[in-house]
C-alpha cells in the first residue's frame, strides 16, 4: 500500500538569526522541495513562507518558526510532503513505491527476490532483490527494467549472464 506521506529530507541546521532552516533534500534534487507550499514535521502540516535552493540544499522560512532558538529544535527532524501534492514526470515512480516490489524474470516468469534496497549512484539507480537464490543488483535502464506495475506489485526484468 502506498504511503500517503513520504519522507523527502532532513533538517540539518539553521541559517541565520531569522529562523530559517536547512534541509538536506531526499529527492533526485533540491528544486524538487521548492514546488511544495505545505511539508510535514512530525506529522504535523508546516506552511513553506518561502524556500530557496542553497548549493545541494533547501534554506526555508517555516510558518511559527521566528528565530534561531525556534529553528534550532527543528534540528534532525525529517520532512516529509503528501504525495497528492508531488507531480512526477511520466514512468517516474517514488523510491518509497519500489520497496518490496516482487522482481520477476520476463522470459521465465521466475520470481527473482524482492527489492530490498534502492542504491543511488550517479549514473542510475541500481536496485538490490534479495529473497530468491541469490542476490541480484540490477540497474534501473532500460535494457534491463521491462516493466514497472506498481498496482500489481512487481517489476519485470531482463538479466544478462552474470547477474
Amino acid at each position: 500500500m502506498k504511503q500517503q506521506y513520504l519522507e523527502a529530507g532532513k533538517i540539518v541546521n539553521t541559517h541565520g538569526i531569522a529562523g530559517e532552516v536547512k534541509i538536506l533534500p531526499w529527492a533526485d534534487g533540491p528544486s524538487f522541495l521548492l514546488d511544495f507550499d505545505t511539508l510535514y514535521i512530525d506529522g504535523q502540516p508546516v506552511a513553506v513562507e518561502r524556500a530557496r535552493v542553497h548549493k545541494n540544499c533547501v534554506l526555508a522560512k517555516l510558518a511559527g518558526v521566528a528565530d534561531i532558538n525556534a529553528a534550532m529544535k527543528l534540528r534532525d527532524k525529517v520532512v516529509c510532503i503528501d504525495r497528492d501534492d508531488a507531480a512526477l514526470e511520466e514512468g517516474a515512480f517514488f523510491l518509497a513505491d519500489l520497496m518490496g516490489l516482487e522482481v520477476r524474470d520476463a522470459d521465465s516468469g521466475q520470481v527473482l527476490g524482492t527489492i530490498s534496497d534502492i542504491l543511488t549512484p550517479p549514473a542510475s539507480n541500481v536496485y538490490v532483490v534479495t529473497g530468491g537464490a541469490r542476490q541480484h543488483m540490477i540497474p534501473a535502464v532500460p535494457e534491463f527494467i521491462v516493466e514497472t506495475n506498481l498496482d500489481e506489485g512487481y517489476l519485470r526484468v531482463r538479466l544478462i549472464e552474470g547477474m
